[in-house]
C-alpha cells in the first residue's frame, strides 16, 4: 500500500484557526480553542448610566429635605418671644398659637415646672384657653433649642402681657417663643424626602446587584474549557 502526501512543490495551504470555529473534512466545525471566546462580548445590561437616575432620584429627596429644613428655621426664627423669667407683651394676630419653651437642653427634655398667664393688655383682646400641648416636638436649629408646651386659643386677637412666675433664671437664658405648630412642617419634610432617598439607594444596590450577577454569568460563559486537539490538515491521513 502507498500513501500519497501532499504536493509539497507548492506553498502548504492551512485553516485560519484563529476563529471562533474550524471546519473539518466533511464539514462538520470543531468547538472553538480555549480562550477564544465563541461569540463577541456585548455590554452588560442595564448601563452604567443608570445609577445617575438612582443618584438623581437620591438627591430629588435631599433637596426637599433640606428646603423644608430651612423653612422650618425661617418658621421658628419668626417665633414672637418673651424672656424668662421676666415676661413681656405679643402681639398675637391669629385665634391659634403653639407655645414653646426654648432653652439650653429644652430639646432633651431638659424643662422646668413653672405657671404660665397671658393676660389681655389692649383692648379687645381676649384669651379663650391655655392648654398643655399634647404631642411630642421638638427643635434644634443652630443655637435654638426649644420644646412644644402649651397651645393657646384667642376669641380676640390683640395685645397681651405674658407672665411666668416662679420661671427660674437659666444660664444661657431662656424665651417664651410664640407661633404656629411646626409638625406639620417637620413630617412633610420628612416623609417626602426619606422616602425618596430611601428608594434612590434602593435602585443603586439593585442595580449593583443585577450587574455583578450578569457580570459573573457572563465571565463564566466565556470561560469556556480546553476543547478537543483539531484534526490534521486534510492530505496526511494514511
Amino acid at each position: 500500500m502507498t500513501t500519497k502526501g501532499p504536493d509539497m512543490t507548492r506553498p502548504a495551504q492551512w485553516q485560519d484557526v484563529t476563529g471562533p470555529t474550524q471546519r473539518q473534512p466533511g464539514g462538520a466545525s470543531s468547538p472553538p480553542l480555549a480562550g477564544t471566546p465563541g461569540a463577541s462580548p456585548r455590554t452588560v445590561r442595564p448601563g452604567r448610566a443608570w445609577y445617575l437616575v438612582a443618584l438623581a432620584v437620591f438627591l430629588g429627596g435631599a433637596a426637599p429635605l433640606v428646603a423644608g429644613l430651612l423653612g422650618v428655621k425661617g418658621q421658628v426664627d419668626g417665633f414672637q418671644r418673651v424672656p424668662l423669667p421676666q415676661g413681656g407683651q405679643v402681639t398675637l394676630g391669629h385665634n391659634s398659637y403653639v407655645l414653646y419653651y426654648e432653652a439650653p437642653g429644652a430639646a432633651s427634655g431638659q424643662i422646668p415646672n413653672f405657671n404660665v398667664t397671658v393676660a389681655p393688655a389692649s383692648a379687645g383682646a381676649r384669651a379663650k384657653s391655655l392648654q398643655p400641648y399634647a404631642a411630642d416636638v421638638t427643635y434644634s436649629l443652630g443655637s435654638r433649642q426649644g420644646r412644644a408646651v402649651l397651645t393657646l386659643q384667642l376669641s380676640h386677637p390683640g395685645t397681651f402681657r405674658v407672665v411666668a412666675p416662679g420661671a427660674p433664671a437659666v444660664a444661657g437664658g431662656s424665651d417664651l417663643a410664640f407661633g404656629s405648630s411646626i409638625a406639620g412642617g417637620i413630617a412633610a419634610t420628612a416623609v417626602t424626602g426619606g422616602l425618596l432617598m430611601l428608594l434612590g439607594v434602593a435602585s443603586g444596590i439593585t442595580l449593583f446587584v443585577i450587574r455583578y450577577v450578569r457580570t459573573s454569568r457572563r465571565r463564566t460563559q466565556t470561560g469556556l474549557p480546553m476543547g478537543p486537539p483539531p484534526s490534521p490538515p486534510a492530505g496526511f491521513e494514511a
